[in-house]
């Protein structure tokens, strides 16, 4: 049995390009990286990025997760997060089975208001109690939508299975998170929201772009224009088609495709002039302050990390900014930092993400990588990078 060391991505990405039949040389041959950081990306010296993970995975045929071991359910069970899935599983599988026998909803009011506070949970990273209240939510509101269906009540359902995408996401069960988005187009068609359809389609174009498929997440983006083209021209809409732009940025930057980057965030930033912060629509912290941390993300894609921390040394986060963007930020920050050099300061951003996120930070891939690759080139140990290091599985 491998040791924890052994067990990283490298050792994952040389385990499936074995069974492929493929040589280091053969498959650098074919991925946009050199034999040479594969070499020690497979031997533990490198750590694995996210665009690099997404490019072995697409080459090799395989799913991100057979190459990143998501989800972690060894940490998992020590937090006590694997007995959360399986009701949410099960939750979403009561969508066509019509009303619940013996169970009594709550007024629709008060079902509609705990779909929004789930929402502001989890973006508050309180993960733990979202994922143990969410099936008892999206059981209500399935019994409430077949018995006295309405737009809010849908919407409302549509909310609840978005937050089950969010929850699996960030637990890395990302088989479950597309069931959750199509339980989510099926609620959002009943509203007859086509601001819904557009984020759903959003989300799916993120699913893409985690596992390399930068052509089918422009797509998605494009179709979501297109829904939400269909709407009436209000700060809701706005703000959705501003979203579908900065997705498309952090796309096109994997892609390398610098002059749409430039394309997409100039539109965003001209929507969010207009619709001003709009974080409370739909919970995509769309605003001018999202549209900045788009620029660092997508520089972040290219490998452009001097200008990156440039960036991101000017940001400024309003205060009202969702926890879990703030986190996110901090992750690609300390990347950035591992990247050019500066391991004090990558580790720090780490800590403090840990502390403002915890649940969301153990479970990122990309923090992970950057402990991992921290670890490898510390000419010491600090104790904190060694917790950090255990806390996470390493």
């Amino acid at each position: 049995m491998p040791s924890p060391d052994d067990d990283h991505t490298g050792t994952r990405i040389r385990e499936q390009r074995r069974l492929a039949r493929l040589t280091q040389r053969q498959l650098a041959d074919r991925i946009p990286y050199s034999y040479s950081l594969l070499n020690q990306v497979e031997c533990g010296a490198r750590p694995a990025t996210a665009d690099f993970v997404a490019t072995v995975a697409h080459s090799l045929g395989v799913d991100v997760t057979v190459l990143t071991g998501q989800p972690y359910v060894t940490e998992m069970q020590h937090d006590r997060l694997v007995e959360l899935v399986r009701p949410i599983r099960e939750s979403l599988d009561l969508y066509d089975l019509g009303p619940i026998p013996d169970l009594t909803a709550r007024p629709a009011a008060t079902l509609i208001g705990e779909a929004d506070t789930l929402c502001e949970a989890v973006r508050a990273t309180h993960l733990r109690y979202a994922a143990r209240t969410l099936p008892g939510t999206i059981a209500e509101l399935t019994h409430t939508a077949w018995t006295s269906p309405s737009t809010d009540i849908w919407q409302a359902l549509a909310s609840t299975y978005r937050t089950a995408h969010d929850i699996t996401v960030k637990l890395g069960y990302y088989d479950l998170s597309a069931v959750a988005l199509d339980r989510m187009a099926w609620a959002a068609e009943r509203a007859s929201d086509p601001c819904l359809g557009a984020v759903r389609q959003y989300m799916r174009a993120l699913t893409y772009f985690r596992e390399g498929e930068y052509v089918m997440g422009q797509r998605l983006i494009a179709s979501g224009h297109d829904i939400v083209g269909q709407a009436e021209t209000t700060r809701e809409s706005l703000a959705v088609a501003g979203q579908l732009h900065l997705g498309a940025s952090v796309i096109c930057a994997r892609a390398r495709d610098g002059e749409a980057v430039k394309r997409h965030l100039s539109e965003a930033g001209s929507l969010a002039k207009q619709t001003g912060d709009a974080s409370d629509v739909h919970w995509l912290s769309f605003g001018p302050a999202n549209v900045t941390l788009h620029k660092v993300s997508a520089a972040v894609e290219m490998g452009q990390y001097d200008d990156a921390l440039k960036q991101a040394r000017r940001v400024r986060l309003p205060a009202a900014m969702a926890t879990s963007r703030r986190a996110h930020f901090l992750i690609d920050r300390a990347r950035t930092e591992m990247e050019t050099g500066r391991t004090d300061q990558a580790l720090e951003h780490l800590v403090t993400a840990r502390r403002m996120a915890p649940e969301q930070t153990r479970y990122h891939p990309g923090a992970r990588e950057t402990i991992r690759g921290l670890v490898h080139t510390a000419r010491r140990t600090p104790d904190s990078l060694t917790y950090m290091a255990a806390w996470v599985g390493l």
